[in-house]
């Protein structure tokens, strides 16, 4: 931690400084919810969509349910990736993240109040540059919202689903220095490499951790957690923010 004085990001960001975010609604028009966020370069189309009825293990219970789908698009990163789809085989890295943005996203809505319905969140990477799983994660909470407005314009829930605002960020140590909000430059050379998810009231939903090229101490945990925590309270402003504008 005493290389900070020394240390300076690629990007010339402060260690405790997000690129910038940019959350649109509204970006398709055929889902219930609709966004791109933009985590600097990072950018991630987050539909939620309502279909009725709910998996046979909510049947008759009265509630609702929601689940994810996360996958990059070929040309997202610098060389093109084919479609796992074609292959036949949906990779582990994938399904990994798709659950992961289940778990968040479930954090974010009251399944009690959803009647048996179900709602399909899909996070599409346009363009990868680190973070897409917290881009991801931030944005699918906008859209959700988007969603949950819809279906009670329409009468189709029975209560208020809709609970405090859930969203992601990166942090980790970068030349020993612990840093917020990785993009690719810094995340493939990360030491300590970390995705973080919170909720409006500062509990925790999920804490990814690794130490992928050094161990990290106890104190550098909590420096992790306290640049995260500051990240992630920017980041649920923004949202809140999207959400205030006029469709």
């Amino acid at each position: 931690m005493d290389n900070n004085a020394q240390f300076t990001r690629a990007d010339g960001r402060a260690t405790n400084e997000l690129r910038p975010v940019k959350i649109t609604r509204g970006f398709t028009s055929n889902p219930a919810g609709s966004v791109l966020v933009e985590f600097g370069n990072t950018r991630v189309m987050c539909t939620a969509s309502v279909e009725e009825g709910v998996p046979r293990f909510k049947r008759d219970s009265g509630e609702g349910w929601l689940t994810a789908e996360y996958a990059m698009l070929p040309s997202s990163t610098h060389e093109r990736m084919p479609r796992e789809s074609m292959k036949g085989k949906v990779k582990g890295r994938t399904h990994e993240i798709s659950r992961l943005v289940g778990r968040a996203l479930r954090a974010a809505v009251d399944l009690r109040q959803l009647g048996e319905n179900t709602i399909a969140i899909d996070c599409d990477v346009l363009q990868a540059d680190g973070g897409t799983r917290t881009a991801a994660i931030t944005g699918a909470y906008v859209a959700l919202a988007d969603a949950l407005a819809v279906l009670q314009a329409r009468g189709v829930v029975p209560g208020q689903p809709l609970l405090p605002p859930v969203a992601a960020v990166s942090v980790g140590i970068i030349d020993g220095v612990p840093c917020l909000d990785l993009p690719y430059e810094e995340d493939s050379r990360a030491d300590v490499d970390m995705n973080v998810v919170m909720t409006e009231s500062g509990r925790f939903v999920e804490i990814q951790g690794t130490g992928e090229h050094a161990e990290f101490s106890r104190e550098e945990l909590n420096a992790m957690l306290d640049l995260a925590e500051g990240g992630l309270h920017q980041l649920i402003a923004a949202q809140k923010a999207a959400l205030a504008e006029p469709q």
